[in-house]
């Protein structure tokens, strides 16, 4: 939980006054605000709805084909798809996925 001074708006930090009490201070001005009880904040999210980041189900559709074989025990597949994305900068290889 982040505690901002009333005076200059910058963020409090917790010091340590001797060894029996904490308090928050400013760096920037003079306030000091004692630490008299537990401070805690608890806040509840709401969860967005995960989006299909490869585009829905007919994504795949489009994708590159290639004859491999599959190497799971018992799975008669010998296609392959996938397509390649550049998520990071330039000068680093695409990323590949396969389905």
């Amino acid at each position: 939980m982040l505690v901002f001074c009333p005076n200059c708006a910058n963020i409090l930090t917790v010091s340590a006054v001797g060894s029996v009490r904490n308090r928050l201070e400013c760096r920037t001005c003079p306030f000091e605000h004692p630490i008299t009880a537990p401070i805690y904040s608890r806040r509840e999210f709401e969860r967005k709805e995960r989006e299909d980041v490869f585009g829905g189900p007919g994504e795949w559709d489009n994708a590159d084909k290639a004859r491999a074989q599959c190497p799971k025990e018992g799975c008669n597949g010998d296609e392959a798809a996938f397509f390649q994305v550049q998520i990071r900068s330039a000068d680093e290889p695409m990323t590949t996925f396969f389905k």
